[in-house]
């Protein structure tokens, strides 16, 4: 892999837009978005005042735009920043671990519901209806209830995001989220791609996990989320 290669993921949003989901891109040449019923994930060419104008072109009412840029963003007039945090990209295979009491699911369209009300209680980031459609998600439940899952999401080049990595409060402590985000690395490297993932600077515990299982952080990144004012 070379330098030119891990260049896609400074701009990870815009990469994936235009490489391996541009099929899902909505927008043109200055400002990209994905489906807002997947993720409210966009970027711009640059940050020039006639992209940004591009991307607001691209929001509606109360929807929000989530950028991820390699230096903070300054907003121009139009916008109000709901919240700009540093977040750290890790890269990596993470470690396979083993599960003595649970089995590990695939999970679809009829999972949607519960999907969401597990990402509603533990935010581990945007979560939508048609989020499940951006790659494959896996699962664990315990007497029918998901209680622990992890996906894929954003594909710049030959990288996919591992996201969505989450398990129930009644349910820590029991090698969940490291056993399932191993079971999506092997299924990504299986493809012949590169696993990465983010997570925000603060949450030093799961990056510490993160690493543990091998993972490595590549750089940090900023994580701006826009609303139009007006």
């Amino acid at each position: 892999m070379s330098a030119s290669d891990e260049a896609l993921l400074d701009r990870p949003i815009w990469s994936a837009l235009t490489t391996s989901q541009k099929h899902l891109a909505e927008g043109g040449p200055r400002a990209l978005r994905y489906p807002v019923d997947m993720t409210p994930f966009a970027d711009m060419a640059d940050m020039s005042a006639a992209s940004f104008a591009a991307l607001g072109d691209l929001m509606s009412g109360s929807q929000v735009a989530v950028l991820f840029t390699p230096e903070p963003v300054e907003i121009p007039a139009g916008f109000k920043v709901l919240l700009a945090e540093p977040g750290e990209q890790l890269i990596g295979s993470p470690a396979d671990t083993s599960l003595r009491d649970a089995e590990i699911v695939r999970l679809g369209a009829t999972d949607v519901p519960a999907m969401m009300a597990l990402t509603e209680l533990t935010k581990p980031g945007p979560f939508a209806a048609r989020t499940h459609e951006l790659g494959t998600f896996l699962g664990i439940r315990a007497r029918g209830e998901l209680v622990a899952m992890a996906g894929e999401r954003m594909k710049p080049g030959n990288f996919t995001e591992m996201t969505a990595v989450c398990v129930h409060p009644d349910h820590r402590g029991r090698g969940y989220a490291q056993a399932l985000l191993a079971a999506i690395a092997r299924q990504i490297e299986a493809r012949g791609e590169i696993p990465f993932l983010h997570v925000f600077a603060s949450n030093t515990s799961a990056i510490a996990l993160y690493q543990r299982q091998g993972m490595r952080i590549r750089r940090r990144l900023q994580v701006t989320v826009l609303m139009k004012q007006g």
